[in-house]
């Protein structure tokens, strides 16, 4: 039996609605010998009972830990990695058949030690909230990442495991905790433009708000003056001002009330983490 190549790391926490279709895609991956660890991260319900029974077999292994944030369940997972290299993804997330051979190429061939896709697309684009994420977002319609950013993406979505135990792991400081490899490693990820993948946007208001505190607790860069500024950013006059300008710039209406239920969740995310 071929030893195991890659190790697919999945951290989730609430997203039953999405993992079905997550898993599916995952266990359709060809090309490499992988597994897939999922770790659920404390969610409310216990998700294994009704999604994760339906893929049982040796490429999926599942933990179920105390809820404590994305860095330490994925920390977790990669400790009980077997694979050389690492690939991180969430549970909203489905997969072209050959994502995994595409995205981990250059690893494999000794050319990068890691990697990320700039083929990440939207899921839902067809949901009035999940185009208006993109709009607040500042992203290219139907896309998660901006083509001509790819040289600013901090993301690692695959690594090697050396790599990765080298410096420790994720840092956990909630949101932008994926962005910590690249700053302790000292280097970014290299793009790999054929692994096609498609990433659900949040697609009603309650999961825009959630979204947002979690945003919103995240460490800034200027510390308390960076938490400031956000707070003013997102205080009602501002928030309506630049509600109405970009809905009358992408012709939705609706983008008002997202933005104010957005700029609401920022506010209580921000208010939250002082």
């Amino acid at each position: 039996m071929r030893p195991v190549e890659i190790s697919v790391i999945l951290a989730v926490f609430n997203e039953e609605k999405y993992l079905p279709l997550c898993l599916s895609s995952l266990a359709q991956q060809r090309g490499v010998n992988y597994e897939v660890v999922v770790v659920d991260d404390g969610s409310y319900t216990k998700i294994f009972n009704f999604q994760f029974s339906i893929f049982k077999s040796k490429k999926f292994r599942f933990f179920r830990i105390k809820h404590g944030g994305t860095a330490r369940a994925r920390n977790f997972g990669a400790k009980r990695a077997q694979g050389k290299i690492l690939v991180f993804i969430d549970g909203d997330m489905k997969f072209a058949s050959d994502f995994l051979v595409k995205l981990t190429e250059p690893i494999r061939e000794g050319k990068s030690k890691g990697t990320f896709s700039t083929e990440e697309y939207v899921a839902n684009w067809e949901n009035v909230w999940a185009r208006c994420w993109n709009w607040e977002n500042g992203l290219p319609d139907k896309r998660r990442i901006d083509q001509h950013r790819v040289d600013m993406v901090k993301d690692f979505r695959a690594i090697l495991k050396s790599e990765f135990e080298r410096i420790g792991g994720f840092a956990d400081i909630g949101y932008t905790d994926t962005w910590t490899l690249a700053e302790k490693l000292g280097y970014y990820p290299t793009a790999v433009r054929e692994a096609d993948y498609w990433h659900y946007n949040p697609d009603n208001l309650n999961e825009v708000f959630r979204q947002a505190v979690w945003i919103g607790g995240r460490k800034r860069r200027f510390g308390w003056l960076g938490k400031l500024g956000a707070l003013v950013r997102a205080t009602l006059p501002v928030s309506l001002m630049v509600g109405v300008f970009k809905s009358l710039t992408h012709q939705e209406l609706r983008f008002i009330w997202f933005k104010l239920i957005y700029d609401l969740g920022i506010f209580v995310g921000v208010v939250g983490s002082l």
